[in-house]
C-alpha cells in the first residue's frame, strides 16, 4: 500500500459523540479558516488564521478565555483575552520569531477598517500564538511576513487543509511530522437542543514513546521504528524533556460567557493528555475557547446582547466534545501530515510513511 492510499484510509474515530459534516472546526456556523504556506528550501513555515465570524471583529467582538496547561511559550494577547474575555481580530498561529510580524499586520489590518484605532477609538489587542518550529524551518530567516498573514485570511474559508499547512507546515510532534489538525462533535445538552464544538491545533508536542492514538499505545513501537531509521524522537534535542508545545483553539456556538468558555478550554487538556502527554516542563500547552452565539459591541453607545446563557448543570456534554474533539483533532495532524524535509536537511518523516501498517495495527488492538 502506497503512502497515498494510507493516507487516505479513515483515522480512528474518538469518543461516542458524531462529527459534524466536515469534522472540523468550520462545522461551528460563522468559523472560517485559511493558510498561507512557505515551503522553499530551509524555509518551513506560515501562517494560519481563524476567524470566527465575517465582519469586523474590532467592531464585534467574540466572547472567549484562555486556559495556560503549561505557560512555555511567547504568545501574544492572552493577558487582554483574561481580563476582558473577548477577542477582537482574526486568531492567529506562527512560528515563535513570526509573532512580532503577524501581530504587526493585524494592527494594519484593523487600522485600514478602523481608521480612529488608536486615536478617538481604543488601541486594538492581537492575538497570535505559536510552536517553535526551529528543527525543520530556519527560524532565524523571520520569513513570516504581513502578506502571508493577509493571504491566510484572504483564504479563509470552510474546507481546512491539515497537516503540513500554514502554521503547521514545520511542526513536528512524537518525533513525527506534527502540524494542524481539526475536528468536531456534535453534544446534545438537553432533548432537542443540540450543540456543536470543534477544535483546531496546532501539533508541536510529545516524546515518540507515549503517543497514545484512540487509547492504543502505539508509542513503544513507534519509538522502535525511529530508532531503526535514526531518527531523532524529540526535535532534534534528545528524548529527556518534552520540549514541543500545542496551541488548542476550541469554537461553539453554545451561548456561553466568559468564565464558561474558560471551563470548556480546560478540557482540551482532557484530550491532549489522552494522545500520551504530559504536559511536560519545556512544552507550550494553551488553549483558547470562543463562542460565535452572539458579539460584543467595541461601541458603548450600541446596545449590549441579550442572551440567555446556557445553565452550568447542562455543560457537560460539551466538556465531553471538546476533549473528544480536541484527541481527534491531534490524530488528523498526525494522520494527514506529509514527510518534510527542511533545515540543514533535517527530516520529520509522515507517521503513516513510517508506519503504513498503522490502521491494522489500530484494527488488531481493537478487535
Amino acid at each position: 500500500m502506497s503512502i497515498m492510499s494510507v493516507r487516505d484510509t479513515t483515522p480512528p474515530h474518538v469518543g461516542t459523540l458524531t462529527a459534524g459534516p466536515r469534522n472540523a472546526i468550520t462545522d461551528v456556523a460563522g468559523v472560517s479558516v485559511g493558510h498561507a504556506t512557505l515551503a522553499d528550501g530551509p524555509v518551513q513555515t506560515g501562517v494560519t488564521v481563524v476567524r470566527p465570524h465575517a465582519g469586523d471583529f474590532y467592531r464585534d467582538r467574540v466572547p472567549a478565555a484562555v486556559s495556560v496547561i503549561n505557560g512555555f511559550g511567547k504568545s501574544i494577547g492572552l493577558v487582554q483575552v483574561e481580563e476582558l474575555g473577548v477577542i477582537e481580530t482574526p486568531i492567529a498561529l506562527t512560528n515563535t520569531f513570526s509573532v512580532a510580524a503577524v501581530a504587526e499586520a493585524q494592527i494594519h489590518q484593523t487600522i485600514a477598517a478602523n481608521p480612529q484605532c488608536g486615536r478617538r477609538l481604543p488601541t486594538v489587542n492581537p492575538l497570535v500564538f505559536e510552536c517553535n518550529d526551529g528543527y525543520l524551518n530556519d527560524i532565524q530567516a523571520m520569513a513570516v511576513g504581513e502578506p502571508h498573514y493577509r493571504d491566510a485570511c484572504a483564504a479563509a474559508g470552510p474546507d481546512v487543509a491539515e497537516g503540513a499547512v500554514g502554521a503547521g507546515r514545520g511542526m513536528a510532534s512524537f518525533g513525527v511530522k506534527g502540524g494542524i489538525g481539526t475536528a468536531s462533535r456534535r453534544a446534545e445538552v438537553a432533548k432537542g437542543r443540540v450543540f456543536t464544538v470543534g477544535a483546531l491545533v496546532l501539533a508541536n508536542f510529545g516524546r515518540a514513546a507515549q503517543l497514545t492514538l484512540a487509547g492504543r499505545a502505539i508509542g513503544p513501537v513507534l519509538a522502535e521504528r525511529l530508532a531503526a531509521v535514526r531518527e531523532d524522537a524529540a526535535g532534534g534535542e534528545g528524548e529527556a524533556q518534552e520540549k514541543g508545545s500545542i496551541i488548542l483553539l476550541i469554537a461553539t456556538d453554545a451561548p456561553l460567557d466568559t468564565r464558561q468558555l474558560g471551563r470548556l478550554s480546560l478540557r482540551s487538556a482532557a484530550g491532549l493528555a489522552r494522545t500520551g502527554s504530559v504536559f511536560g516542563h519545556g512544552s507550550g500547552d494553551i488553549a483558547l475557547a470562543f463562542s460565535t452565539a452572539y458579539t460584543l459591541p467595541q461601541d458603548a453607545a450600541r446596545p449590549m446582547p441579550a442572551i440567555a446563557m446556557l445553565h452550568d448543570a447542562l455543560i457537560d456534554p460539551l466538556f465531553q466534545a471538546v476533549a473528544d474533539s480536541a484527541e481527534q483533532a491531534i490524530i488528523h495532524a498526525l494522520w494527514r501530515a506529509e514527510t518534510v524535509t527542511g533545515r540543514d536537511g533535517h527530516r520529520r518523516q509522515a507517521l503513516l510513511e513510517l508506519m503504513p501498517d498503522l490502521p491494522s495495527l489500530l484494527s488488531e488492538r481493537t478487535a
